[in-house]
């Protein structure tokens, strides 16, 4: 990767819906060199896929949750299971397992505090956690996807 990918990379982090020919005046390159580089860094599983950000609060999902979990279980069939469970929740939007003390973060997003006790007693009902803790965001100061390249 060069250069010129990483520029390429900048702009469709910003606007994944340019044009190629958009892209490539851009960065400063003719539109078939310009595509045969995206093309390539798909294929090279760089860009990983192109989606489109859209407003939580304009789509009536306006409470945004943190919820750390901690459990006595750490086996391989344990969290084989309970990642199955977290990937089938679409209020889930990030899922992570964690070094420190906390063992599992997850973003959830929903319409509200109802919604969220509804998720909550699903979550526990279905697995067997030891401590969850939920903070809730009250302003997004800054929310990005793109990666500092």
């Amino acid at each position: 990767m060069d250069n010129m990918d990483l520029k390429i990379l900048r702009v469709l982090q910003e606007d994944s819906s340019l044009s190629v020919t958009e892209v490539a005046q851009r960065v400063g390159l003719s539109t078939s060199p310009c595509w045969k580089r995206i093309n390539k860094l798909q294929a090279d599983g760089v860009i990983l896929r192109q989606e489109a950000v859209l407003d939580p609060a304009k789509m009536g999902l306006g409470l945004t949750v943190f919820m750390m979990i901690k459990t006595g279980e750490h086996s391989g069939p344990w969290l084989e299971r309970f990642a199955k469970l977290v990937k089938t929740m679409p209020e889930v939007q990030e899922f992570h397992r964690m070094a420190g003390e906390v063992d599992y973060l997850l973003k959830i997003v929903v319409a509200d505090m109802q919604q969220f006790d509804k998720f909550y007693k699903n979550m526990v009902e279905e697995t067997t956690l030891t401590d969850v803790t939920s903070s809730f965001s009250m302003e997004v100061i800054k929310h990005t996807n793109a990666l500092p390249i």
